[in-house]
């Protein structure tokens, strides 16, 4: 990959070993064809039509773009995409291609029919984007060479090729970009049997004694996402060798993710902080995203794009255009009584406003 290795953990520095283990480990999961791919049907279905299609044609597949949240298989389904076809795989970033040059270099050594996977393409930057249009649509690029009334383009042919784009946020990929996509695929967060396969597969893999009741509840606590249960199931696993004999039953999974802070739908230490704090010291809300985030000791991006979507998600906090909001819900899972008038406690005409720093306690 064209990207740096990053080693921090929700915002946390960890040890370089220990990172690149886990991500071999990550590796080593990853299914290798559609068929071995456990959930998104709807998106398997239709993405084996594409990659059918065009194998059966001898032509470049169409381009694909795959959306969603972290952790859900875009990567994954890009390499599957590459071994359907029979191609090979060329990998980079959005962040990795900030001039024209940086993606005429790559898109120029391409063979015939490989596949380019594009990681964060709504961080590409504009110039690298402009150029992409052409290469995606013409299978050529325009290779400026001089400045001002002397620049001369010379067009370069490209071989036909399949292009791989993943992002986490399609609204940021302008339209032309999109519209250039053959087919884009929106993927979802997993239901609970869908997790349970992965588990179960993973402890096969990881050669993990690992009981049903136990794949169940580690699935649980994973947010719907494969890339959450693999790692709880690998730190579980280190619980049952020191401690347990190595064998994962339903005690012990508890008692390893009781170790870790991972409680009963799958909050940790963080997300548990910022509901304590929404509840505990402002009444369940209003309050700013930015007053909140300094209750936590944490930046507000951090607390924005790592807590919120899931708590969000899960009914636990409202957005609105007041400041954040505890429900209801979040009151009762955290064992505590709302005060009498407190705002968190009432349904509210829930929103997406964001309040930048205001909020009831500055």
């Amino acid at each position: 990959m064209s990207e740096d290795l990053d080693l921090t953990d929700g915002g946390r520095v960890v040890d370089a070993d220990l990172a690149v283990d886990d991500l071999a480990a990550e590796g080593a999961l990853r299914p290798r064809s559609l068929d071995a791919f456990v959930g998104q049907q709807r998106v398997k279905d239709q993405l084996g039509l594409v990659l059918e299609a065009a194998v059966a044609r001898g032509r470049a597949a169409d381009h694909v773009l795959l959306a969603g949240p972290p952790g859900l298989g875009k990567t994954t389904l890009s390499m599957i995409i590459a071994s359907e076809l029979g191609m090979p795989l060329r990998v980079t970033s959005g962040p990795a291609l900030q001039h024209a040059g940086d993606l005429a270099a790559v898109l120029s050594s391409l063979v015939p029919g490989e596949v380019l996977f594009l990681d964060e393409i709504h961080r590409m930057s504009r110039a690298a984007e402009e150029m992409l249009y052409l290469a995606m649509e013409d299978f050529r690029v325009d290779i400026i060479v001089g400045k001002g009334p002397g620049a001369t383009a010379i067009p370069l042919e490209l071989p036909p090729f399949t292009l791989v784009g993943a992002t986490t946020r399609a609204g940021l990929l302008p339209g032309p970009l999109r519209d250039r996509f053959g087919f884009t695929a929106h993927m979802d967060f997993y239901e609970p049997a869908d997790l349970h396969a992965i588990l179960v597969r993973s402890a096969a893999l990881l050669e993990v004694p690992l009981s049903e009741d136990a794949a169940a509840e580690i699935a649980g606590r994973s947010r719907g996402t494969p890339r959450v249960a693999n790692r709880l199931l690998r730190r579980v696993r280190d619980f049952a060798q020191v401690r347990a004999g190595g064998s994962v039953d339903l005690a012990v999974a508890r008692a390893g993710l009781a170790l870790y802070e991972v409680d009963e739908i799958g909050l940790d230490r963080l997300d548990r902080a910022v509901l304590d704090a929404l509840l505990r010291r402002f009444g369940g809300g209003p309050v700013g995203l930015s007053t909140l985030a300094v209750a936590v000791g944490e930046e507000s991006e951090t607390v924005e794009t790592v807590c919120e979507p899931f708590l969000v998600r899960t009914g636990l906090l409202a957005r609105t255009p007041r400041g954040r909001v505890a429900t209801p819900v979040a009151w009762e899972h955290l064992g505590l009584s709302a005060p009498a008038g407190a705002v968190g406690a009432a349904v509210l005409p829930f929103g997406d406003g964001d309040d930048g720093g205001s909020g009831a306690a500055t």
